[in-house]
């Protein structure tokens, strides 16, 4: 017996496999027999009711958090970035730290999104939506910290090679501070049009299903006329497809770059050319690991499990799984270059950060980075929901720590003993810190109130259409 993969039906498979044991069978995308209508009731049913309690629950706490974040941004934008911990020889901090974190939480919408679409894996359709607008809120937040950290933001606009009344005085396009400007910039721009022409279909049947003129107009006007013919899905798909080609390089581009912030300079444990890969995986592992938060949290909360199957989390965790064995080999590497190189402040460094002050912070990175996602090798553990929840919290906590550790650890202690120091969080590291979670969430919340979580049109076409529409199915029936 199997399941049919468009129905979720028992149905007979006669032979056996290549071992003598039953054929290997997929698991439905979309579970429970829905019907192509019952999709977009489904679907569109939180974009309708006033919001939940639930929702509500969520929301207040969020929206809180977004205020103290803000606070703190004016109070260091008013009195200074010293009210952090900042201070010699630590200069870069949880400014840094934070900005590092959360442009690797924003590269698994993206990926979810242009390559596996690319390489045609139809399960990502109950989970690329949410994961798009993931990448966009968190970009957004990203954004901020190194704004910050210029101590005059308002003077940002220093950081474009614009021709203006500074003459000759031109930034540097030697640093890869500066690289990071166009890198982001370029992603964020790129993962927000790739988002939005995504929408488009599905914004067409909220503007057909809206009762309140107002909300008609609205989805009318943000659905940019689509009529459902078979030109404009011509157009569409066309312009799908090559935005998805575009935005698939710069998944690899973007934390590549990131990590050259590090990886050019001459600091231990810094100038390493495992960087930019290991930035890379770093970056998918902490991304999945929070599209697997949200999605647990979602597809309770709009009861949604219809959709966002134990499949969909399942194969989520498996690139978990493998992009985590990537980070513990590119943890496992840089000790054994450092003792190769048999250069003493490359040895001194890795000895220091797992003997040194921040022993502790290095203890909770690699406790979650490295045995945490090995329990993934279970597949009882992959299938169960309070199990890959509790995981990719983990998960999360440790890559923040990574981030951590790779800034602090290498510059509390650098080449002349004179100048050691250490970083002490004060009470503004933790506000910032802690806010823009408030912000990233408030944004989130937002959007799952006023837009479709997931992509409605994609969800029927892995649908089987001989019984998704329901006068097939009474044919079928009377048949």
């Amino acid at each position: 017996m199997k399941r049919s993969e468009y129905t979720g039906r028992p149905q007979v498979v006669e032979g056996e496999g290549p071992f003598g044991g039953p054929l290997a069978t997929r698991e439905p995308l979309v579970a429970d027999d829905k019907t192509w209508k019952e999709v977009d009731d489904d679907i569109a049913r939180h974009t309708e009711i006033m919001p939940t309690k639930m929702w509500w629950f969520a929301f207040i706490p969020s929206v809180l958090l977004m205020l103290v974040f803000l606070g703190s941004l004016g109070v260091s934008i008013g009195t200074g970035i010293g009210t952090t911990g900042i201070s010699h020889p630590v200069g870069w901090g949880v400014f840094i730290v934070n900005f590092v974190f959360w442009i690797g939480i924003g590269h698994a919408g993206t990926l979810i999104s242009a390559i596996l679409f690319l390489f045609k894996q139809n399960w990502r359709t109950g989970i690329n939506r949410s994961a798009e607008a993931m990448t966009i809120f968190a970009v957004m937040v990203a954004g901020l910290f190194p704004l910050l950290h210029t101590g005059r933001p308002w003077f940002a606009y220093y950081l474009f090679p614009i021709p203006d009344h500074r003459g000759p005085l031109w930034v540097n396009f030697n640093s890869p501070l500066l690289w990071d400007v166009f890198a982001v910039s370029t992603y964020g721009t790129i993962s927000l049009v790739f988002w939005y022409i995504g929408l488009v279909p599905d914004l067409a049947t909220l503007r057909d299903r809206a009762k309140h003129p107002l909300r008609r107009k609205i989805y009318g006007m943000m659905s940019l006329g689509w009529t459902g013919a078979n030109r404009s899905w011509r157009h569409y798909e066309s312009a799908y497809l090559m935005l998805a080609g575009l935005a698939t390089p710069l998944v690899l581009s973007v934390h590549t770059i990131v990590s050259f912030d590090f990886a050019v300079s001459v600091i231990p444990g810094w100038h390493s050319t495992i960087f930019p890969p290991y930035f890379v995986a770093g970056a998918v592992f902490s991304g999945f690991a929070m599209v697997l938060t949200l999605t647990i949290i979602m597809r309770h909360v709009f009861k949604l499990k219809s959709y966002i199957t134990i499949n969909h989390l399942e194969s989520m965790a498996k690139i978990v799984l493998l992009t985590g064995a990537v980070v513990s080999i590119a943890y496992i590497t840089e000790f054994v270059i450092a003792y190769y190189s048999a250069v003493p402040a490359e040895r001194f460094h890795f000895a220091n950060r797992v003997l040194g002050p921040y022993w502790w912070a290095a203890g909770l990175m690699y406790g979650c980075n490295m045995l945490a996602p090995q329990l993934l090798w279970i597949k009882k553990i992959r299938r169960n929901i309070v199990a890959l929840f509790i995981i990719s919290i983990f998960v999360n906590i440790g890559m923040w720590f990574e981030r951590f550790v790779i800034v602090t650890t290498s510059l509390h202690r650098d080449f002349v003993p004179s100048s050691w120091g250490m970083y002490d969080f004060k009470a503004m590291d933790w506000l910032l810190t802690i806010g823009s979670f408030g912000m990233f969430f408030t944004l989130f919340l937002l959007f799952a109130r006023v837009l479709p979580t997931i992509t409605m049109f994609e969800v029927k076409a892995v649908m089987n259409p001989t019984t998704a529409s329901r006068k097939n199915r009474k044919e079928v029936a009377d048949g």
